[in-house]
């Protein structure tokens, strides 16, 4: 069996980079999904997942040097597993591992020369009241 998710968020923090005792590479991200819609009653609502990404080898390297907080990137990869955690009001919240198999930058150049993804997320986490600082990772 084979399952696969394609993700298109923006990074809570900077990756970080780490290396195995063999000397691969990884790249760790957190990012966010956010989700918005107008519900029955005419409010605008909005919802935000997040994940915990993992990128291995030249993918990792290239990810910790170009991205960023706030930079927005498609990734395709395997889902692996969910982790539970409890936020700083005690509430049960959960996070889902991704495995990158691609990481691609998503935005363009501006004339000034900064990419759009140099601009911070529209609030991620503000509508569940969780931010990248609340997760224990």
């Amino acid at each position: 069996m084979y399952q696969q998710i394609m993700l298109v968020g923006n990074l809570g923090g900077d990756p970080e980079l780490r290396h195995t005792p063999s000397g691969d590479a990884v790249a760790s991200f957190n990012l966010a999904v956010n989700k918005s819609w107008t519900g029955q009653d005419g409010q605008r609502q909005a919802k935000t997942t997040w994940f915990h990404v993992a990128a291995w080898r030249k993918q990792a390297d290239t990810v910790s040097h170009y991205l960023h907080k706030g930079s927005k990137v498609l990734v395709v990869g395997e889902l692996e597993e969910a982790r539970l955690w409890t936020d700083r009001d005690g509430k049960a919240r959960a996070s889902l591992e991704v495995t990158a198999q691609t990481v691609r930058f998503v935005g363009g150049r501006s004339d000034d020369g900064t990419s759009a993804a140099d601009e911070p997320p529209p609030a991620p986490g503000s509508a569940a009241g969780v931010t990248a600082e609340d997760m224990p990772f």
